[in-house]
């Protein structure tokens, strides 16, 4: 195989094995990671031997993955406060034509499953997206996982059982999501609290990840009252000398990225529901934020 054929292949597969990487780790720099140890195998690998060149590299990424996410669990036990995946901005536009599969693969990435997925060993969080989000066959995970398909049937059950009932529901109508976000920036920074608890739902929730690292609440924040006199009181400390909102789609939906002096500060995206506020998540920890550098850049 020519060296220009060997990239041209790599690269045609590429956004799958990206998607896959993310949705094991929900850190996008461990997925590029992963993705470049793939490129380094798939590049030193006798090609002659592999048929199905889509197969052969999800399988090497999904085992990629694997291994880093067990390490990671090892790390995360001492995380401060809320743990959230690493905003991902997304844009499927033409690349994904279908309506349908656009709105399985948003939800699929979406911050609330991601959490959930969290809650899943690595082996059923392999096989619920593997199967749940890419839609492979279960002979073709269990070849993957180098499992018998009936284990992997069996963990992808379960997996799926654990997901829908810890999975909150919520719109995934962008339309509606960009207009809540605007409208709650709106009463937010001007510290209309009545506003403010016009979009909250009763049971609402604030999620704040800073992993210790920058202001945000170390504990979930529960109920409308709460979450309002929370984001009111941070109005009430006003906004700081070259501060500035970008709207920008990340993990399939609107999200709201705050810049203080050229550098993102903040990432917000809500969960919606029936013309309500759900959640409010907000990611602080610098270090989940360097990846939306160009999505600022590429907005007014």
């Amino acid at each position: 195989m020519a060296a220009d054929s060997v990239i041209d292949v790599f690269e045609e597969h590429r956004p799958v094995l990206m998607g896959v990487a993310y949705r094991m780790s929900g850190r996008v720099a461990d997925a590029e990671d992963v993705v470049q140890d793939a490129w380094l195998r798939w590049s030193q690998t006798d090609r002659g031997h592999v048929r199905d060149p889509r197969a052969y590299l999800v399988r090497i990424t999904t085992h990629l993955a694997l291994d880093r996410l067990r390490q990671a669990r090892t790390r995360r036990e001492s995380y401060v406060g809320p743990w959230l995946p690493e905003p991902l901005v997304t844009d499927f536009g033409p690349t994904v034509p279908d309506t349908a599969e656009q709105a399985v693969l948003a939800e699929s990435v979406s911050l609330a499953v991601l959490v959930v997925l969290e809650s899943l060993s690595p082996l059923e969080r392999a096989v619920f997206v593997l199967r749940e989000a890419f839609g492979l066959p279960f002979s073709e995970i269990a070849a993957t996982l180098d499992r018998g398909e009936a284990a992997v049937r069996q963990l992808g059950a379960r997996a799926r059982k654990h997901v829908e009932e810890r999975r909150p529901r919520f719109d995934v109508d962008p339309v509606q999501q960009r207009d809540l976000t605007e409208r709650f920036l709106a009463a937010a920074s001007e510290g209309d609290l009545d506003g403010l608890m016009e979009l909250l739902a009763p049971d609402v929730r604030l999620v704040g990840d800073s992993g210790g690292r920058a202001k945000a609440p170390l504990r979930v924040i529960e109920s409308a009252d709460k979450v309002g006199r929370f984001l009111g009181g941070v109005a009430r400390e006003g906004m700081a000398e070259g501060m500035r909102f970008h709207f920008v789609e990340f993990n399939g939906g609107p999200g709201l990225l705050v810049s203080h002096q050229g550098k993102p500060d903040s990432a917000f995206q809500l969960d919606v529901l029936d013309g309500k506020i759900q959640c409010v998540y907000i990611v602080r920890n610098p270090d989940k934020l360097q990846s939306l550098h160009e999505a600022m850049d590429q907005t007014p």
